[in-house]
């Protein structure tokens, strides 16, 4: 009986963490909140957004997908094409049938994430940390099947790579 309540506590203890939130002191540069391996080509995959009218955070990026586009809020109400092209495609299937977001369903990293509000599926909640994005070297020959909203840093070229579900645009400020 011990054991069918244990195996029972601890799966539901692990869930109830993952929604709470996760602190990462295992990165190496303390100016990180999450790094990405470098060892495999690929990328951050982006939340599919289908209504981006109730997003309200500035620095907030999705892949639109009502123009197939990477989008970042820049100032509320504003934003931002990070894709360039027009012609962008993505499979909305591989979400499933339910396309509603569910207010819970988050993952906060930070020293705060336990007790972060930030709306979001992943929210970096240090103040004072970055993300480091996936680095990989030309991402247009070396990603053999990115997806819809992949967003990487090409090493090659030293900038930011988004993908739209048909190209590859390049952003170096």
């Amino acid at each position: 009986m011990k054991k069918i309540i244990i195996s029972f506590i601890v799966p539901v203890a692990i869930c109830i963490q993952a929604q709470i939130g996760v602190s990462r002191p295992d990165v190496a540069n303390g100016s990180v909140s999450v790094q990405f391996s470098d060892a495999e080509n690929r990328g951050l995959v982006l939340p599919y957004v289908v209504d981006k009218s109730g997003i309200t955070q500035n620095g907030t990026i999705i892949y639109d997908t009502t123009d197939h586009k990477v989008k970042y809020l820049k100032d509320t109400n504003t934003w931002f094409d990070l894709s360039v092209d027009a012609t962008g495609t993505a499979n909305l299937g591989i979400q499933g049938n339910d396309k509603t977001e569910q207010p819970g369903a988050k993952i906060a990293i930070g020293t705060t994430a336990g007790t972060d509000t930030t709306p979001g599926i992943l929210v970096l909640s240090d103040a004072d940390k970055a993300m480091i994005l996936p680095k990989v070297a030309s991402p247009h020959l070396n990603i053999i099947n990115p997806s819809a909203g992949m967003m990487v840093y090409d090493t090659t070229k030293r900038q930011l790579a988004v993908y739209n579900g048909t190209v590859w645009s390049f952003w170096k400020p």
